[in-house]
């Protein structure tokens, strides 16, 4: 059982609600209803294996970054928790378990699952080339949606890329937020984000313009899927989620970075899921 938590820890399960409920309100949306069970199954399914295979992959080639990372250190590879060879293990399981869980769900899902990938364990190596590292960290969640999407209806379509365009925009946003803690040690190791490029009050700024073009992109999903009031909720209470994180973080305080990044982020997806989905349902 001990095991079993460490590789939770280890992918930082918890995190899966940022995604996820996007993922499922593209479902719901695609379905005009209820996903099918299987689907819905498949739709999982992938989503935990895409997830833990991006996660355990980051875990491994940051490895040596985390070790001298005081905020990191205890992490579980240079913790010495788990072994590189067993988190390399899961990782080739958890990608194997997404490809086979798109190979369920229709052909154009499996034709597109190694560009997933390649997105979600790219990613690893972006902070060592480029401050535009948050973007691809949005892209790669931003897939979850337009995933579900096409796991429902076998094709794309307007409405879930302007869903994960707002999910690439608002991760972009909190994953900005959560950098400034390691602003001084990105700088010092050459490491690359726009706390360490532009300073926290400018990287600030930046996170608040993609929170606002995320909020401006969710009320687009609401006008294409001709949302009622209850929807409208949601994207109100996106913005309303939003404007607490910046509220709650400044260059000269981050003593609540992690209030702003899980409880408030965490919060804006299940509501958003939670009113967007129920205004499907409910105008059945």
């Amino acid at each position: 059982m001990k095991g079993v938590k460490r590789f939770f820890s280890l992918v930082t399960f918890s995190h899966t609600i940022f995604a996820l409920p996007f993922a499922l309100l593209a479902a719901v949306l695609a379905a005009g209803g209820a996903p099918e069970p299987g689907t819905l199954f498949g739709i999982l399914l992938a989503m935990a294996g895409a997830r833990s295979a991006a996660m355990a992959f980051n875990r491994i080639v940051d490895r040596d970054v985390d070790a001298v990372n005081p905020r990191t250190a205890r992490r579980e590879i240079p913790a010495g928790a788990v072994s590189v060879t067993a988190a390399s293990a899961f990782c080739a399981l958890s990608a194997a378990v997404f490809v086979l869980a798109a190979w369920f769900l229709n052909p154009l899902c499996l034709a597109l699952s190694p560009l997933a990938l390649a997105i979600v364990l790219g990613y690893s190596f972006t902070k060592r080339l480029s401050v535009l590292s948050h973007l691809v960290l949005g892209l790669g969640l931003a897939i979850a949606p337009v995933g579900a999407w096409i796991a429902v209806t076998g094709r794309f379509a307007a409405t879930p890329v302007v869903l994960g365009l707002c999910v690439l925009f608002w991760v972009a946003g909190f994953d900005v937020i959560y950098s400034l803690q390691d602003e001084a040690f990105d700088r010092a190791h050459g490491l690359f984000s726009l706390p360490a490029r532009l300073g926290a009050r400018r990287a600030l700024d930046l996170s608040t313009i993609f929170h606002a073009l995320s909020l401006a992109l969710l009320y687009g999903v609401f006008v294409l899927a001709r949302g009622g009031p209850l929807f409208g909720a949601g994207v109100v209470l996106a913005g309303t989620f939003l404007v607490r994180q910046h509220v709650l973080v400044s260059e000269k305080d981050l003593s609540r970075v992690n209030g702003a990044f899980f409880t408030a982020n965490g919060w804006l997806s299940v509501a958003v899921f939670l009113c967007g989905a129920g205004d499907v349902l409910l105008r059945r």
